[in-house]
């Protein structure tokens, strides 16, 4: 039976809740975790770490946020909600020398494997979860298993990754989820109990933190970042 993931409070931060997952999947050998996101304003194959546990795998981690490998959501090409590779093999053979690099950075770790488990975005961007295994996956349930869990814990995980990276107030949040469900400003105001211009005022605010030159690339970048 998959090991039960631990109870966890809001207050807890982002680095204890990565403390306490990977903790709980001590039994499954998984011996690192890594969280890639979008960047806002590249396009979908550019990443950003967004989380990693343990500190000490923060270069290899940069090392495959770079790397063309695992680079574009799963939805746009029709790849697996979630996947695993050994790491002694690379990917793509026409860019075996950049995919060896990181691969090597984490197999100097002394992990032998990896899971990837995607959570699709808008516009072909994804959250990409990976599961560093320090023993050789010789079974498809293995991967499955930690895929089950990773969809289980995604989102405590995801709500610790807004608080911890969104630039958002609760009210610019609101305004965005409002004109996302299709309601004009004077309806989003009706529905705040504030004024049109109040909204718009937390609309252009939003715009601006988020580098956003309209109200819908505002919706779209706080999806990315995972505030709607």
């Amino acid at each position: 039976m998959p090991p039960r993931l631990p109870v966890r409070t809001a207050s807890r931060s982002l680095i204890d809740l990565l403390r306490e997952w990977l903790h709980a999947l001590a039994a499954q050998d998984v011996g690192a975790i890594v969280v890639l996101g979008p960047e806002l304003n590249g396009p979908p194959s550019e990443r950003r770490v967004l989380a990693v546990y343990p500190l000490s795998a923060q270069q290899a981690a940069y090392a495959l946020a770079r790397s063309p490998d695992f680079g574009e959501g799963p939805h746009r090409h029709g790849m697996p909600a979630a996947l695993w590779q050994p790491l002694a093999r690379p990917l793509h053979l026409p860019q075996a020398e950049v995919d060896a690099q990181w691969r090597q950075a984490w197999l100097a770790l002394g992990l032998q494997a990896v899971v990837r488990v995607s959570f699709g975005l808008p516009a072909g961007r994804s959250f990409d979860c990976f599961l560093f295994v320090s023993g050789e996956l010789q079974q498809r349930s293995q991967a499955a298993t930690l895929g089950w869990l990773a969809q289980g814990f995604w989102p405590t995980l995801r709500s610790a990754l807004v608080a911890a990276w969104s630039p958002l107030t609760r009210r610019e949040e609101e305004c965005l989820r409002l004109a996302f469900d299709g309601l004009t400003a004077r309806a989003s105001a009706e529905r705040m109990e504030c004024t049109e211009r109040t909204v718009n005022f937390h609309i252009a605010n939003a715009m601006a933190k988020l580098g956003a030159d309209n109200k819908m690339a505002a919706i779209q970048r706080a999806c990315w970042l995972g505030a709607l």
